[in-house]
């Protein structure tokens, strides 16, 4: 995973200059296409007898190098696709997490699948010809619609760019109060679904299965919500439903564990906490769409996304640190005040709402 992540965060704080620079949909394309080639090209030197564990280790950080800006690029057509479209950013946010969602439990699903059938090695070839296909759907789907971003700064302006995306950044209260709160709530989430989720399937006797069964009750709700998100968001208080969301979704999923060994309570605390979440990332991604200038959205939401995923290889460390001082009820019940903290004090800013 750090072999993955550690490149695709570098590669995101890196990319927006140039998504501003040569467009959003440009670089999904290329860097979709250029993972599908990498990505296929594990199984065929795996048969050839020519994948050394070194050279392994360089193409998923490859891998990584090129997700990090496809990603970012792929958020940045979201003002874009609304605009064209003319429908509200809550719907186009909340559709795409949707989407993101479904891709989730079916790829999840569907790579279990494979394995099983075919082994690992030519499983890859499938998530390469899946690869290929979106870069083929985004170039195509998109063809219409003008850059996310334009700009006519030279190349050997990149530096300055970057510069700005930062300076914006580090200028805006919410964005960055938004972004400082999603990196710590990534990170306990981390914790929590690596370390202490596990820990108490363990010590609980409800087993590996109450694992999967709790994470995908909380992804399948959260799709229902994101759904319901993208219907109704625009029309909603966005505060308001921004902190009923998070009280639902954070604290009580932390605590409900810390309280009870069956899997009864966490089950029904899951799928609520999952329904809650689902209307979260319509409404924080319009919020960020609507204050980054447009010739600085591949810059701000590259930078940004960076910062929130910076934590995430420390979140087990974390978890593991509190599990082995408090114990493990208290360390539920720790990671899960911290995340009520984090989401209802970083944010403050939000929407101009007083601290």
């Amino acid at each position: 995973m750090a072999g993955e992540l550690a490149p695709l965060v570098v590669a995101k704080v890196l990319a927006g200059p140039v998504i501003d620079h040569l467009g959003a949909r440009r670089v999904a394309v290329v860097c979709d296409a250029a993972s599908a080639a990498v990505v296929c090209a594990v199984p065929v030197l795996h048969h050839l007898g020519a994948l050394p564990f070194p050279l392994l280790l360089l193409l998923v950080a490859l891998t990584g190098a090129l997700r990090g800006p496809a990603d970012a690029a792929r958020r940045s057509l979201a003002p874009t696709v609304a605009e064209v479209a003319d429908v509200p950013l809550e719907r186009v946010t909340g559709l795409s997490s949707g989407v993101e969602r479904t891709a989730g439990l079916v790829g999840a699903a569907l790579a279990a699948l494979l394995v099983a059938v075919v082994g690992a090695a030519d499983a890859l070839v499938a998530n390469a010809a899946g690869l290929a296909l979106a870069a083929v759907v985004l170039g195509l789907g998109t063809a219409g619609l003008l850059p996310a971003t334009v700009t006519t700064a030279r190349p050997e302006r990149y530096a300055r760019r970057l510069r700005e995306g930062w300076a914006f950044l580090r200028g805006d209260p919410v964005i960055l109060a938004l972004t400082s709160m999603i990196a710590v709530t990534n990170l306990l989430d981390v914790g929590l679904t690596a370390v202490l989720l596990p820990v108490w399937a363990e010590t609980s006797g409800a087993g590996v299965a109450a694992v999967g069964l709790l994470l995908a009750v909380m992804a399948g709700t959260s799709l229902v919500g994101s759904l319901l998100a993208a219907a109704w968001a625009q029309r909603m208080p966005r505060f308001a439903v921004y902190v009923t969301a998070f009280l639902v979704c954070g604290l009580p999923r932390f605590a409900v564990l810390a309280w009870t060994g069956s899997t009864t309570w966490p089950v029904v605390v899951m799928a609520v906490a999952g329904l809650a979440s689902g209307f979260l990332n319509p409404i924080v991604g319009a919020v960020f769409y609507e204050r980054i200038p447009r010739a600085l959205v591949g810059r701000v939401g590259s930078l940004s996304t960076a910062v929130a995923w910076a934590l995430m290889p420390f979140g087990g460390l974390v978890a593991g640190g509190l599990l082995a001082v408090l114990g493990l009820e208290a360390a539920l019940l720790a990671a899960g005040t911290l995340y009520l903290v984090a989401t209802m004090r970083l944010p403050c800013p939000f929407l101009g709402m007083p601290a």
